[in-house]
């Protein structure tokens, strides 16, 4: 493939690359592209085009995930990128305080390398597949990207086989010409691995450097000043399921001194280390080309330093601080103002100013650190990214932007209580558990909404179906927790707690897996099960363990040694292999027990653990990974699994079906592209045959069992998808650099049919709704950017979907009425709709009291919604010209209250007579505004004229009435907000602040407030009674006297009650 001239040690080693290069055209990969679906994938499928209207939440939380890569502008001071591993692209133009996607509605998920060019920011090159090898590490399944506006638009520009990018550089002052380092399949031998270069763009590359087919590109590094002199290293890595091997042939640093044309090996130059070499990081100096820095894994690794461009190096520093771990870390920067000055990434990063010799660790708000960027005219502004996201300083990294503002987390898993509202739980990667409200009371998704939880970062967790507050959850290493949310205390109660930190698998007695399960029996809160390679259960919270199942996998002894070598070895319990991965107890048939293995076992047990049967397909592939599990809700002895053998190269989605507890299996992937490997596949609770699965790259949807799939996206970015949850017909998603994402109402795929998606138009039925606050329209009051800080919340009041086939014909009436239980209108709403799903929100509210122009009260606005509907059945009234539709909800009390029925429709009913009283009143002051008015008109008018003396006398003893009584009802002398801190308040802002005290939550109103509204409305009364007796018998006579002068009268406009 490439000619190689190799000498003795200390003979120039040139690896040329001129005439055996690969070429690879972008626009031919993306005429080419195989086709990846099945054939059914495309048919045209009438009920998609009504589900997609369907929105996914994003509910956060605002805790940053892993990022691999980050750069920022220079000249540019608040502008920064961000890749996130599983997230896609970021940036920031205020320094860090707000992050927004950039790349959604283009491309997603793993984020290797982001470059943007110095002679034109506008041109952005983005590499896909991540360099962080961890156990959850997602590759990049589109290669290049390219942006000439910013990251406004995107065009793909090839390289699709590059899976993982290490690092992309740009020619200072030619955008068009870049360098790629690809690492390739990070799980099987690849020929696209190495650097490879284009000068058009990316329209065309080149490869320019390949070590082997086992050893990619991991950085690169160029002078600015003379980008033909160039770094590179290349690495030798591979993982399995149950291993991790990072350096041997082909790992190495190189060098290039036209442009990457070709490169020299320098592992066999004066001092570099012997090998076996791994994984290396590599920086010229900005200040001094001459001076270059590598950290390089080696049995005598560390740092290495060449003061000749190169050609002779020495190791600086081989403590273990900055090379522990070497194959998650192993960066290194030459900083671009003082050549002695160098950063090296490691758990937390370090810095020296002595050249490399000594270093001093320093502190980022987290830790795991994988990248730096050091503005070229200020080497005081960094931008660093970790494993909680990407982080901005401008005083050389004394303090730090927060991540707490960025919905990149990587979930594993997730589940949900039974609280109400329930709560969803998950273990963020390198972070803590979490559960987070599904919807909260304020206008958004916001901090104050969710909290760390029972186990680690890896967890399954449990919380009891009977006492939410009781939460159990697991972490590496078998270790598992007790929470006590209410006594805020935890407990360990590990079912085997001999810790096996640094040991192989073959040494531990029972193997937990990085993410082993934990799940309470559906037929009985006493009763958790969690698994190891055997299944174990405790009926005394972990007090003490049972065996129920003997191993139930292959445990090959040659797959259950220490992970990593040949140099650095790595042993987490990620690689530990022969475990049950995922187990499960029918909630249909009680002690029906599915366990499924890492290495392609499934047994099932239908008498509690009793006994055992292997039920494995033979048409299964051997070792593959069985994801998930989940009982099918319609058919006893019916399940479902999703299964993945990525970490053996193949990326082909694996869902199966059984009817009949595992006798006979059918493989159900009809119509999910071929390289869109499965995690997770789970059933639906109302609807038989209906089910969601997710992949690497998105979810799916089948109506039909499993018989054929389609894309359920809608909104959902691309996405890794690693679990799925359903509750109270409602979805969840966990993702890989997105956090949690929700679709909130399923019984619109309940309902769905042919038929329906054949009609003109349709109106679904609404899901009942609680009477809850909250919500409050995308992100309520707070505007701004909220919806770049919080999570979305769910609206108040039942979602009414809507679906229109065609566009509305102009001038067509499209509206939507709510009826009360009665049959009364409560309110109209006119309806923008547009061609297919349409949403309305009704917030459950009546229309509040009548106000008027300069109205001031103390603690009691009537400018937001009115009462809140009481519970009870109503009827939407879906109307499109001289057609309508109807359909029924209930709304239901809030069960946290006390209260019943008969207690909201009391506090209903005082709510609305105080608002149709305020109202009242209201209407009065505008009244005697309006005669006030034409008084004053009338008196302009006759000014100074002695024949309307009479006229003049008898208007202002009339008016004079008239403001005793608006006095009275109102406080005239409030002109600002805190004025009726100075003139207090009169009958209407007391009464009007009655809706304040009785409108909260759902109590029945007090006595006292019922007493205080009769008082109120008494003396109200009595002034409405004064200005009608004023409006009967004075302003007629008043209008008969300017009558009878020839003036115009007073008239008065009659209201509509």
């Amino acid at each position: 493939m490439i000619a190689k001239r190799f000498t003795t040690k200390g003979v120039l080693v040139v690896v040329c690359m001129l005439l055996f290069s690969f070429v690879y055209d972008a626009e031919a990969q993306r005429r080419n592209r195989r086709n990846r679906t099945a054939d059914n994938a495309n048919t045209p499928d009438p009920k998609a085009e009504v589900y997609k209207g369907i929105e996914w939440r994003s509910i956060g939380p605002y805790r940053g995930g892993r990022a691999s890569t980050v750069t920022g502008v220079p000249g540019k001071p608040k502008l920064f990128y961000m890749g996130a591993t599983g997230g896609g692209v970021w940036k920031t133009d205020n320094g860090g305080t707000t992050w927004k996607n950039i790349s959604d509605g283009y491309f997603g998920g793993s984020i290797g390398a982001v470059a943007v060019s110095h002679s034109d920011n506008n041109v952005i090159y983005v590499g896909q597949g991540e360099e962080t090898v961890r156990g959850n590490v997602s590759s990049g399944f589109e290669g290049i990207w390219k942006s000439t506006d910013g990251g406004e638009t995107w065009v793909n520009m090839g390289l699709k086989d590059a899976m993982h990018v290490g690092r992309i550089k740009i020619h200072p002052e030619n955008s068009d010409v870049a360098w790629v380092a690809v690492m390739g399949d990070l799980f099987k031998s690849s020929e696209t691995r190495g650097v490879y270069k284009t000068t058009d763009g990316g329209q065309n590359w080149r490869r320019v450097l390949f070590a082997n087919a086992d050893a990619g590109a991991v950085d690169l590094s160029i002078d600015p000043n003379n980008p033909d002199f160039m770094m590179a290293s290349t690495w030798r890595v591979r993982r399995t399921p149950y291993s991790l091997t990072s350096g041997g042939d082909g790992s190495g640093v190189w060098r290039s001194k036209d442009g990457g044309e070709t490169w020299e090996n320098l592992m066999e130059k004066s001092g570099m280390p012997n090998g076996p070499i791994g994984i290396s990081g590599v920086s010229i100096s900005p200040v001094n080309p001459n001076t270059i820095y590598s950290i390089i894994e080696a049995n005598k690794g560390g740092v290495y330093k060449s003061t000749d461009g190169g050609e002779t190096w020495r190791n600086t520093n081989s403590d273990r601080a900055l090379r522990q771990r070497a194959w998650y870390y192993s960066r290194i920067y030459a900083d671009t103002k003082d050549v002695n000055k160098v950063y090296v990434m490691n758990v937390g990063y370090h810095t020296s100013t002595d050249g490399g010799r000594t270093f001093d660790r320093r502190g980022a708000p987290h830790g795991d650190h994988h990248d730096l960027w050091i503005a070229p005219e200020d080497n005081m502004r960094l931008v660093i990214a970790d494993d909680g996201g990407a982080q901005v300083s401008y005083d050389g990294g004394d303090s730090w932007s927060t991540y707490n503002n960025q919905p990149t987390a990587q979930f594993y898993r997730v589940t949900t209580d039974n609280a109400f509202p329930y709560r969803i739980y998950g273990a963020q990667q390198d972070n803590s558990t979490v559960r987070i409200a599904h919807r909260s009371f304020g206008f958004a998704i916001t901090e104050n909404d969710w909290e760390s939880t029972a186990g680690g970062e890896s967890a399954h967790i449990a919380p009891n179906p009977d006492n939410p507050d009781i939460v159990y959850g697991g972490s590496y290493g078998g270790f598992l927790t007790r929470r006590d949310h209410d006594k805020d205390i935890s407990r360990n109660i590990n079912a085997w707690p001999d810790n096996p930190m640094g040991h192989g698998a073959e040494d531990y007695k029972y193997r937990f897996q990085w993410n082993f399960p934990i799940f309470f029996s559906p037929h009985s809160s006493n009763k958790l099960y969690t698994a190891s390679n055997h299944l174990h259960v405790t009926y005394n919270e972990g007090q003490s363990w049972e065996l129920i199942s003997p191993d139930l996998t292959r445990a090959e002894p040659d797959k259950l040694g220490k992970s990593g070598g040949p140099i650095t070895y790595d042993d987490t319990s990620v690689e530990y292999y022969a475990t049950i991965f995922a187990a499960t107890e029918s909630p249909y048939e009680k002690d029906l027990i599915w366990a499924g293995s890492d290495d392609g076992l499934i047994h099932v047990t239908r008498d509690g653990g009793k006994n055992w049967e292997n039920v494995t397909p033979p048409d299964f592939p051997k070792y593959l990974m069985i994801n998930s599990i989940d009982a099918d809700p319609f058919v006893k002895g019916g399940a479902y699994i999703a299964g993945t053998q990525y970490k053996l190269g193949d990326y082909q989605p694996y869902l199966y079906k059984t009817k009949d507890y595992g006798k006979t299996w059918t493989k159900i992937t009809n119509g999910i592209p071929n390289d869109y490997f499965t995690r997770v596949v789970r059933a639906d609770q109302k609807k038989e045959g209906l089910l969601y699965a997710g992949t690497e790259r998105g979810m799916f949807v089948s109506f039909d069992d499993g018989a054929s799939w389609k894309p359920f996206q809608m909104n959902l970015p691309i996405v890794p998808i690693t679990d799925l949850a359903i509750k109270n017909d409602n979805l969840i998603a966990a993702t890989q650099g997105r956090s949690f994402w929700m679709i909130d109402d399923l019984t619109i795929l309940h309902q769905l049919s042919d038929e329906i998606a054949a009609k003109n138009f349709h109106m679904f039925k609404p899901m009942d709704a609680y009477r809850l606050g909250g919500g409050g329209g995308r992100f309520g009051r707070s505007g701004g950017n909220a919806s770049l800080l919080y999570g979305k919340n769910k609206p108040a009041g039942p979602m009414i979907y809507y679906y229109m086939k065609d566009e509305v014909e102009k001038g067509t009436k499209v509206a939507i009425e709510i009826y009360d239980k009665k049959g009364e209108l409560v309110k109209s709403f006119k309806q923008k709709a547009k061609k297919g799903m349409n949403s309305f929100n009704w917030n459950m509210r009546y229309e509040n009291a009548e106000g008027f122009e300069g109205l001031i009260m103390w603690a009691a606005s009537i400018r937001g919604p009115g009462p809140a509907a009481p519970t009870g059945e109503y009827t939407a009234k879906l109307i499109v010209g001289d057609e309508s539709q109807e359909t029924k909800f209930k709304l239901i009390r809030d069960p946290r209250y006390p209260s019943t029925d008969a207690d909201i429709q009391a506090q209903f009913d005082f709510l609305m007579k105080v608002r149709d009283k305020v109202t009242e009143t209201h209407r009065a002051i505008k009244d005697i505004r309006a005669a006030r008015e034409q008084m004053d008109g009338l008196m302009a008018k006759i000014k100074g004229d002695d024949k309307y003396e009479d006229v003049v006398k008898s208007g202002k003893e009339l008016m004079k009435k008239m403001t005793a009584v608006e006095e009275a009802l109102y406080q005239t002398k409030n002109r600002s907000g805190q004025d009726p801190l100075n003139f207090p308040i009169r009958l209407n802002n007391k009464l009007a602040a009655l809706l304040g005290v009785a409108g909260g939550g759902e109590w029945r109103p007090t006595a006292q407030a019922e007493t205080v509204r009769v008082e109120l409305t008494k003396q109200i009364d009595a002034e409405l009674a004064t200005l009608k007796g004023l409006m009967e018998n004075d302003l007629p006579a008043f209008n008969q006297l300017v009558k009878d002068k020839s003036v115009d009268a007073i008239i008065l406009k009659e209201r509509k009650k």
